[in-house]
């Protein structure tokens, strides 16, 4: 295999790399097991991920971008049913945890990414979710990103406090293709939420969501290519097209990764490192920073908290050329950057 060519600004061109594997689960022999453990980096401790709460693991495929979902390939890695639904037992009461000194080990000003493992509003989660609404509720100083392929359930699921929304909460629904976009944004515009961002990943086919921009409600774009067993292909021409409407709003847009099969300038990569993926985008450019997101966050008591006693994200070695660190919550201190 040639060595990657790199073209402006160090991103990839003019070598066409072979496909993704598309492996079937009647495949995945231990062998293959390695294979992917090895090729994708598959963490089984991931302790250092600070800023993802999930209070439940496990989901239901509703949507085509469910198809090769993530976390059923990993679970698959691990010898677990990612369709097997529970709530987490350390993990549940994460945001209120502290450390020895006494302080929250979640700070002020924290963005924390909820139910990365499954959906915050999946109806198999209905008994846990008050308990969970509870948790934000206390922790009013704390930032939660919300993202959901379940709009339609939303309302019948927020806390009888609600009112207009809390201003600590950044609700987010999965747009990935257009069908998608058109069935979920105007559910999104209709609900009670202060702040609200789309996510195109996995990115499966174009999207235009310009008409949307203009009612003024999205505050945020994020897309990020298919990963792991059978990733269906990531077209760079979508991220151009998406990016452009969204600098044309000034609403940040972030392209956080290129997922394992991306095609750019009529030739096809195979990327099947993470890290890689992330730092290609990184290269292209293709990030943009729009009108400044303004949480207003308070304490115990509801006093705003002065901004210079929120979290200020700090970054190392390795963030330098991360395709998300423009909305990252910053280095967790993991230790790899040593």
């Amino acid at each position: 295999m040639q060595p990657h060519r790199k073209g402006q600004n160090g991103f990839l061109f003019g070598v066409v790399i072979p496909v993704a594997l598309n492996l079937g689960s009647t495949t995945l022999v231990s062998g293959l097991r390695s294979y992917y453990n090895n090729r994708y980096r598959i963490e089984r401790r991931v302790s250092f991920l600070h800023d993802i709460w999930n209070p439940w693991h496990g989901c239901v495929k509703c949507s085509e971008g469910c198809q090769n979902c993530y976390m059923y390939f990993l679970d698959r890695m691990r010898d677990q049913n990612g369709a097997e639904i529970y709530k987490t037992k350390n993990g549940f009461s994460y945001p209120l945890q502290k450390d020895r000194t006494g302080h929250y080990k979640i700070q002020s000003g924290e963005q924390i990414r909820v139910c990365m493992t499954s959906d915050f509003f999946l109806e198999e989660a209905d008994p846990w979710r008050a308990e969970a609404w509870d948790i934000m509720r206390q922790r009013s100083d704390v930032v939660f990103f919300l993202l959901t392929k379940r709009p339609q359930r939303v309302r019948a699921c927020l806390p009888p406090d609600w009112g207009n929304g809390w201003d600590n909460i950044f609700f987010n629904v999965t747009c990935e293709n257009q069908r998608r976009a058109d069935e979920r944004i105007p559910l999104l515009f209709d609900l009670p939420f202060k702040h609200k961002g789309i996510m195109c990943a996995p990115f499966i086919g174009p999207v235009s969501i310009r008409q949307y921009l203009a009612a003024g409600q999205i505050e945020q774009v994020i897309c990020g290519g298919e990963n792991y067993d059978g990733a269906r292909p990531c077209n760079f021409d979508w991220v151009k097209s998406l990016r452009q409407e969204c600098v044309d709003a000034n609403v940040t847009f972030c392209f956080i990764e290129t997922g394992t099969v991306f095609i750019k300038d009529g030739k096809r990569y195979h990327l099947p490192n993470k890290q890689l993926q992330s730092r290609m985008a990184y290269k292209s450019g293709m990030n943009f920073q729009g009108k400044s997101i303004r949480f207003d966050l308070v304490d115990d008591w509801g006093y705003p908290i002065p901004q210079e006693n929120l979290y200020v994200p700090h970054f190392r070695a390795n963030c330098e050329t991360c395709g998300s660190r423009l909305i990252c919550n910053g280095c967790s201190n993991c230790g790899k950057c040593l």
